[in-house]
């Protein structure tokens, strides 16, 4: 019995975590603050909305219009293609996290990653019915499509950056500072990730060449 009343208290919390995703998106400010510091958020809403921004990108390929998307799947790689998302998403909380510890940013590791998932929520809530309607507009009423969709990213974009001011309790101008730092720091990210992963790949190949050389001289 006392494990069925835990269950059912986490699932409410649970519920009650994804509907703030809602109240965050209205009110950045004040939600992004109770997000974290009065641990309204939840790791399980975080990924379930992230999931669903995930899913809602992969259903626009299938189900919008082809008025306004071009798709051919002979040239997609589903895995590629959700790896396109989460890599990114991961180098700005890594590259965020990383720069704002340094300059006493109070936000862990964590918070940054639920703030950016929440900070996603405008995309699935903006984008599903976008892609329903693309099917019933003509090319011409098109351009209110392409100005919502616009709208979706820098909505989102607006409510991560006003999350990470929050959670790192910084001020506006600092935010804005380590907001740049941090699309830079996902540059030096991805050079120094090439790098190393060249050197693996010319190592391996190295060494696979060294084998066959020396079976072909036994």
């Amino acid at each position: 019995m006392f494990k069925s009343l835990t269950k059912k208290e986490t699932y409410i919390k649970y519920l009650k975590s994804l509907k703030f995703g809602f109240y965050c998106m209205t009110h950045p400010l004040d939600g992004f603050w109770d997000l974290t510091h009065e641990k309204r958020g939840t790791y399980a809403a975080a990924n379930t909305i992230l999931f669903v921004t995930i899913l809602i990108r992969i259903l626009k390929l299938r189900y919008t219009s082809f008025l306004f998307i071009q798709v051919y799947w002979e040239d997609i790689n589903i895995f590629l293609y959700i790896a396109s998302i989460l890599f990114p998403l991961a180098l700005w909380v890594v590259g965020n996290w990383a720069l704002t510890t340094l300059f006493d940013g109070k936000g862990r590791l964590g918070q940054v990653y639920m703030a950016t998932c929440y900070g996603l929520l405008p995309y699935p809530v903006f984008q599903l019915p976008l892609m329903i309607a693309s099917n019933f507009v003509t090319i011409e009423e098109g351009q209110f499509y392409s100005v919502l969709s616009v709208i979706s990213l820098v909505y989102c974009a607006f409510l991560i950056i006003a999350g990470m001011g929050q959670i790192h309790d910084f001020s506006m101008g600092k935010n804005i500072l380590f907001t740049i730092a941090s699309l830079f720091a996902m540059l030096v990210m991805i050079f120094i990730l090439m790098i190393f992963f060249s050197m693996i790949t010319q190592g391996v190949s190295y060494f696979i060449s060294l084998g066959k050389e020396m079976m072909f001289r036994i």
